[in-house]
């Protein structure tokens, strides 16, 4: 295990009635300004709740919607101006990582003197940032506890992810309820969401981070148990309760402490989001059986033997590759059951840009479990057309 300095100054409230502690706002001042996507958090009642609270406080709010699933830079400039406009003293992202994501960078474009797409081109630029507060209403991304955020560029064809400290949300706000209402297809998209970033933190080439492979084994099978309960049963507390948490705990940094944990399967999806605007968790469930039966081999075949064991229970004793190969169907199978499209023609997804996006890949170079250049990407994306 590698050395790791570990800080998550975020304050989570978790629960049902938990949108009662939003009054802790006041903290960051009174100029506050609302960011949402279209009119799901308005159906669900809870648009009026946060409304109902601010203007309890006595806060002056000012409202940035629309914000799409992948969320454009647009929207992260529409925001800024408005904050620097009104003098906005904390940003306020209602919804799923999507929102999250565009507010973080909201605050800290706001506190910048550039366009705000440096900001995503490189972090080293991001030095203040307005606080920032989250109330989730998607179990995916984690984005409510970490220091993430992924902005697309429609125009230059580019997803790409940035990170500080400094985007960490002040405190979140976590009601299983609010994810009642979300649709069959999105839950399964998040749960595919958090299994693959808990897929990007397991296997890794790191020996002796026994404890951090523990974590992400627990949550892989929170995933498989609590995944197919929460599309049978919607309201099902238990099971949106459990992947709520699954989804942070993911991807706050506690699974990844002490390894080398270069991701691969999100950098090839970010293309696919940059290029065709698809559903972040249903281009990585696409993408993860096809990386996994690539990158096995006589040297990473014994992380896909214990993944084999531990999560799906095989036997032990059997021939290692059986074992690995049995375990990656496995995964594809639970996929499908969850009812994700397995190959790119299904979200209508052709050979067109796949050259390019592989060379954008490689730019970025993929320093994962197993290390991909153009061509491993290229053979990946193949893989699935």
């Amino acid at each position: 295990m590698k050395n790791f300095h570990y800080n998550v100054p975020t304050e989570i409230f978790f629960g049902k009635g938990a949108i009662a502690n939003l009054s802790h706002i006041g903290r960051y001042g009174k100029r506050v300004l609302l960011v949402y996507g279209k009119d799901s958090i308005k159906k669900m009642g809870l648009y009026d709740k946060v409304v109902r609270i601010l203007e309890q406080l006595d806060m002056d709010f000012f409202e940035l919607s629309g914000v799409d699933p992948n969320p454009r830079i647009e929207s992260v400039r529409q925001g800024s101006v408005l904050c620097k406009k009104h003098g906005v003293d904390v940003v306020l992202a209602v919804g799923g990582g999507s929102v999250i994501d565009c507010a973080k960078v909201i605050a800290a474009a706001t506190v910048y003197e550039g366009d705000a797409w440096e900001l995503v081109l490189d972090s080293s630029k991001i030095v203040d940032a307005l606080p920032v507060v989250a109330i989730l209403t998607l179990a995916a991304t984690g984005s409510e506890m970490n220091g993430s955020a992924v902005i697309t560029n429609v125009e230059t064809r580019e997803k790409i992810g940035t990170y500080s400290t400094l985007l960490k949300p002040k405190f979140s706000i976590m009601d299983p309820e609010h994810t009642f209402t979300v649709s069959r297809a999105m839950t399964a998209a998040g749960v595919a969401d958090i299994m693959s970033h808990t897929f990007e933190n397991y296997f890794t080439p790191v020996k002796g981070a026994y404890v951090q492979a523990r974590i992400c084994e627990s949550l892989l099978k929170t995933c498989i148990h609590y995944g197919p309960i929460a599309l049978d049963e919607p309201t099902n507390y238990e099971a949106r309760a459990n992947l709520m948490w699954a989804g942070t705990l993911a991807i706050n940094g506690i699974c990844s402490l002490g390894q080398q944990t270069g991701w691969s399967v999100h950098p090839l999806q970010h293309q696919l989001g940059a290029y065709y605007d698809i559903t972040h968790g249903v281009g990585l469930a696409i993408l993860t059986p096809p990386w996994m039966r690539y990158v096995l081999s006589d040297e990473t075949v014994g992380k896909f033997v214990e993944y084999g064991v531990n999560v799906w229970g095989l036997d032990a004793n059997g021939d290692p590759f059986d074992i690995a190969n049995r375990a990656i169907d496995q995964t594809e199978a639970f996929f499908l059951s969850l009812g994700l499209p397995m190959t790119l023609s299904e979200v209508g997804i052709d050979s067109r840009y796949l050259e390019e996006m592989a060379k954008n890949c490689e730019r970025r170079t993929l320093q994962g479990f197993v290390p991909l250049t153009y061509r491993d990407s290229m053979a990946i994306y193949k893989a699935v057309l």
